[in-house]
């Protein structure tokens, strides 16, 4: 029997598809991927590469060998960022996706598993995961098959010197490997300049709505809003408190409706007093703690609103986050299982 969930991730596909093909235009001659990781930035892995399939992507990013299973159904082309453990052999082998190779142990495995196509990460600064630069100079991947040689920029929202020092660490490594093609930019290298994009880039946060850069805000769409129902609604009297620990105090008699949603669901708690709900336009700011599965919003505006009634979380990512704290990227990717996708 299928119980419909009382809360639900609402989707905009056309959003999605009009923040890849911004990303696109801006990528100029580079292809544009999309980093489909953390189940599609929570929104649903297969929905969004689905989607940006049938709109020409066709280069996808996953974490790990388990994300890359889920998505061999669809047929798109796979790269697996966290690279190749010997417990990944079998599945590496199974062809369904290409191993991101990280470490010199990553590259002997690989050869001495008779080897094949595969991507390569360098470490241009980061120093997280990747080969080293002079290790790629030294004929670290001689042999190899390499489609694409990555790196990842760590401070591309941010306008530092340490951005051109990777590009140009990165840049260096041209005619050195054997890749066919070189990867640099996530979303925010992608609005940092043309110098940055190589040949193939790989959005994240931006094809979700996120904004990664202040210069990039114009072009990005919102792409999903949670949405949860009504089980009660109330009225609290001037003087009474609303939520634990008391913390909102009516300050004349207020209509209070009481949603299905909470921080179990990645609606962050830091969100307390801060969020609100929007229905055809009109605001209901959420009152109170945010519960683990509960939140509180005015309703008084809306006396039509009754048990049983849908409402939108406000949840444009950059003003979230920069009421509450939290990063666009755990707003997103925070999004809980309990949530019907659509």
């Amino acid at each position: 029997m299928e119980i419909p969930a009382p809360l639900r991730l609402r989707v905009d596909r056309d959003a999605l598809v009009s923040n890849w093909q911004a990303l696109d235009r801006m990528s100029g001659a580079a292809a544009c991927g999309a980093a489909v990781k953390a189940n599609g930035y929570g929104l649903g892995a297969t929905l969004v590469a689905e989607t940006l399939a049938k709109a020409g992507c066709r280069d996808f990013f996953v974490a790990n060998w388990a994300e890359a299973q889920a998505l061999a159904p669809l047929g798109v082309t796979l790269s697996v960022l966290h690279g190749l453990r010997a417990e990944d052999l079998p599945a590496a082998k199974a062809g369904f996706a290409r191993p991101v190779l990280n470490t010199p142990e990553q590259i002997a495995r690989w050869r001495d598993s008779g080897g094949g196509l595969c991507d390569v990460m360098v470490d241009t600064g980061m120093n997280r995961l990747g080969v080293s630069v002079e290790a790629v100079r030294g004929g670290l991947l001689d042999g190899l098959s390499v489609e694409t040689l990555h790196s990842h920029l760590a401070c591309a929202d941010e306008d530092v010197a340490m951005n051109a020092r990777q590009q140009a660490a990165f840049a260096s490594l041209k005619g050195k490997s054997p890749a066919r093609r070189m990867s640099l930019a996530n979303s925010a290298g992608i609005g940092l300049d043309t110098a940055y994009h190589f040949d193939l880039t790989r959005p994240g946060l931006a094809l979700y709505g996120g904004t990664p850069r202040a210069n990039m805000a114009d072009d990005l769409r919102q792409v999903a809003w949670p949405e949860a129902q009504i089980l009660q609604r109330r009225r609290v009297t001037a003087g009474e408190t609303v939520g634990y620990n008391a913390t909102w105090t009516a300050p004349a008699d207020t209509e209070v409706a009481i949603i299905n949603l909470g921080y179990a669901d990645g609606y962050r708690r830091a969100l307390s007093g801060l969020g609100a709900a929007v229905v055809d336009d009109v605001i209901l700011p959420v009152l109170g703690r945010v519960s683990m599965d509960l939140i509180a919003i005015d309703a008084t505006a809306r006396p039509d609103l009754a048990e049983g009634d849908w409402v939108a979380m406000a949840y444009d990512l950059a003003q979230a986050s920069a009421a509450c704290g939290v990063s666009q990227y755990e707003l997103l990717t925070g999004l809980g299982q309990r949530f019907g996708r659509a």
